[in-house]
């Protein structure tokens, strides 16, 4: 009796841990352009100590839900758009109840008169002028955003609502009871939460809220005029660990872009990643030639950055994605592949062949047959975006099982 019995619990324990293994991995759409046998993580240099590091505390997160785990995902409009990040991180946090450890970094994006990502509502009043990272006005000391909004309009109000737009059959929903506005000025933000209004401590990069409640919606309103304030990012926290994605995009940003960004390197400390994801690059291979040694040093200089602020941060390139230029496939795209994975193995870091795994040189025409490219044949329709992040997600899972 007693052997029939662990028979079956061992039985039992064996299809547990099998259901468990399929649901991390998403299932994807059956095209003949993608490869989805190519799709893994690769270490080009033959190691990657950061990246393994990096895994083993997203699994001790996963199994007990011990510690906290920061990934920030870093692009052009590929990213800004937000559908990308949202499904990975839809996905990630799918993995376990309760993983959520904060929304991270947000942006103001309506005071830009641009688009928000789309897991997050901004709104604005008032008088606003902004400053981007592909030409900053007047030198505007920009940070990690890689945007600045300004306002010296004393009934200037800024809003930030955590929902999705287009909600899905499951979408995470996000609470904070922490808030760093970061930015400068002669005057101030105070945090509108209902009836009160909330004063912050000055940090020396922006100030602090300490909230005396959950809330998953804020109203920043600014006081001590005649000045101005430079708002040029919003971090929600939760006190509690758990698993916290940032999505930093800014629309027609090149690697370049990001070296304008004075405070880059400082608002990195407060985002403390264990893992960044690097997919800047498709604006580098639009219209001049590009060039693969200017395209290494500026990445070399980013990943320093993020170095000096963690060490054994884990760094994630994804290559670009296929697109076209002046009506044909663009070549520039496989010499961006190459230098993509030549940094992989200057860093010891990790290497997504993205281009390589949606079909290779002109495949993003085949994407914008299936509804899943647009008709510009650079960026993804949701749906395509989604399969991308269905695909990054699957490859570090792909990467987490073989740790186990």
């Amino acid at each position: 009796m007693r052997k029939r019995l662990l028979i079956l619990f061992i039985l039992s324990l064996a299809a547990f841990m099998t259901a468990g293994a399929q649901t991390m991995h998403r299932r994807i759409p059956q095209y003949s352009f993608i490869r989805s046998d190519h799709n893994r993580i690769q270490t080009p240099s033959g190691k990657s100590p950061d990246f393994q590091l990096f895994l083993r505390k997203l699994d001790t997160l996963i199994v007990s839900r011990s510690g906290d785990v920061k990934i920030v995902h870093v692009g052009g409009s590929h990213v800004q758009g937000g559908v990308w990040t949202q499904q990975l991180r839809r996905n990630m946090l799918s993995l376990r109840y309760g993983l959520d450890g904060g929304r991270g970094m947000v942006f103001p994006f309506a005071a830009a008169s641009t688009n928000t990502p789309m897991g997050y509502v901004s709104t604005c009043s008032g008088v606003w002028s902004y400053s981007r990272c592909l030409k900053p006005q007047d030198g505007t000391p920009l940070g990690v955003t890689g945007m600045a909004v300004e306002t010296s309009d004393s009934s200037a109000t800024i809003g930030i609502e955590l929902y999705e737009r287009e909600a899905r059959e499951w979408t995470p929903g996000f609470t904070f009871k922490s808030m760093d506005v970061l930015g400068y000025g002669t005057a101030r933000p105070v945090a509108v939460l209902g009836r009160d209004t909330l004063d912050g401590v000055f940090t020396g990069r922006g100030y602090h809220f300490d909230l005396p409640h959950y809330t998953d919606w804020i109203k920043l309103a600014f006081k001590d005029f005649p000045g101005t304030w430079t708002l040029t990012g919003i971090y929600l926290d939760r006190p509690q660990n758990g698993l916290t994605i940032s999505e930093i995009g800014v629309n027609g940003a090149s690697t370049s872009s990001f070296l304008n960004c004075r405070d880059f390197e400082m608002d990195m400390r407060m985002l403390d990643p264990d893992l960044v994801i690097f997919s800047i690059g498709i604006n580098d291979i639009q219209g001049a030639e590009f060039n693969a040694d200017r395209f290494i040093r500026n990445y070399s200089n980013l990943v320093k950055a993020v170095k000096r602020v963690n060490p054994h941060c884990a760094i994630l390139f994804t290559s670009n994605s296929d697109s076209y230029s002046h009506h044909l496939p663009n070549r520039q795209g496989v010499d961006s592949e190459l230098a993509f994975a030549r940094l992989a193995t200057m860093y010891d870091a990790a290497f997504w062949d993205l281009f390589d795994i949606m079909g290779g040189l002109g495949s993003i025409a085949s994407w914008e047959s299936a509804g899943l490219a647009k008709a510009d044949k650079i960026h993804f329709t949701p749906a395509g975006y989604d399969i991308l992040g269905d695909l990054l997600f699957n490859a570090l899972m792909e990467s987490l099982r073989q740790l186990r």
